[in-house]
């Protein structure tokens, strides 16, 4: 087990003379703390498999430093980094049973047969396998034989870090949450420091203690899911977290106000010296836009289509060139194709080139 120490990693598949702007892991400086549970999240190409790839020892850094508790292992290889690395398709052995199968990583580390047993029978019970332990795993389905590859991850106690490449993709959508709670569970039973990989933010919500958001090769922001949904502090960010996403509206800002298209919303926080020629845009969740009956002050908004998820009914409606989805409060049903949007100013935030700027109280 081990705390993780990024400084200043970044990585090229083109060499490190190639453009800074090309670098599929730009520069990045972090600390994950020993026995955390850490997600990736990003869309496919955002540079998490690699980022995983180069702690694991997969990949070696184009530049900077990997520590692991204080010691530089940028170079080593993966054999003595004591990574246990988790992958998209189960890796097992099918000749085998259940059991040999969880024991081959011990095995080959000369572990004592007696802490072998002990520890596979732990991992087993922890993973439901136990009724399975004599049988060949090539008669297992494709959630068992992953299941094993899982087993096999967590089954040595001494690892640095487990690491979970998408581990869920080839799972039936209707077992993927018991897997992640059952994730989660080991977790706090082994109190291992756990890294989880996936473009899938249910997963890393609700797996992760810490989300690392990635985007164009960049973290662009790191936190616990609260602190993702609640203050984004990239634009990105609020878009790719949530369904609907955050509304992200080109506005102009200044003082308590933002405008768009002609017409006030009032702010809770103050903005006074927002950067010159910066991009200024407001986001704020469909959670807190109500739409309206059309009202003076109210801007004014166009309805498309009304969502009906149940608990919760969404509309989508455009101002001008802007789409923006807005909830539907209960009872309320709109007259007409025209509505108003209602906004919470606390929940209004201002990005300068799409990045949070703060305010003043």
């Amino acid at each position: 087990m081990a705390r993780i120490d990024l400084v200043d990693l970044a990585h090229s598949y083109s060499g490190n003379d190639a453009p800074p702007e090309s670098f599929a892991l730009k520069p990045v400086t972090m600390t994950w703390r020993q026995g955390g549970a850490y997600a990736l999240l990003g869309p496919s190409g955002c540079g998490k498999t690699t980022l995983l790839n180069l702690i694991s020892g997969i990949v070696t850094p184009s530049r900077g430093k990997i520590l692991f508790d204080g010691v530089d292992i940028s170079h080593a290889t993966t054999q003595k980094r004591n990574i246990a690395q988790v992958f998209q398709f189960p890796v097992i052995y099918d000749t085998m049973t259940v059991g040999q199968n969880l024991a081959f990583p011990l095995k080959n580390r000369g572990v004592a047969p007696a802490d072998i047993d002990k520890r596979v029978k732990q991992i087993a019970d922890l993973l439901d396998l136990t009724p399975y332990l004599n049988r060949k795993a090539t008669r297992l389905t494709a959630d068992a034989k992953q299941k094993i590859s899982l087993g096999r991850g967590l089954v040595r106690s001494d690892v640095a870090a487990v690491l979970f490449d998408e581990p869920l993709t080839v799972i039936d959508p209707e077992l993927k949450w018991q897997l992640r709670s059952k994730l989660k569970a080991l977790h706090r039973e082994l109190d291992l420091t756990m890294i989880y990989v996936t473009h899938d933010q249910t997963e890393a919500l609700t797996f992760a203690d810490t989300v690392v958001v990635m985007h164009d090769g960049r973290v662009v922001q790191s936190g616990t899911p609260a602190e993702l949904f609640d203050k984004p502090a990239h634009t990105f960010v609020g878009y790719f977290i949530g369904s609907p996403g955050m509304n992200i509206i080109p506005a102009q800002v200044g003082g308590h106000a933002a405008r768009i298209d002609g017409h006030t919303i009032a702010l809770s926080r103050r903005y006074n010296h927002l950067p010159s020629g910066a991009k200024i845009e407001i986001g704020v969740r469909p959670e807190f836009v109500d739409i309206a009956a059309p009202a003076p002050g109210l801007l004014s908004a166009n309805i498309e289509r009304i969502d009906d998820l149940g608990r919760i009914r969404f509309a989508r409606v455009r101002v001008g060139e802007a789409k923006l989805a807005a909830r539907v409060p209960p009872g309320f049903s709109p007259s007409g194709d025209t509505a108003g949007l209602v906004f919470d100013p606390s929940h209004v935030h201002v990005y300068a080139d799409s990045l949070l700027v703060e305010g003043a109280a």
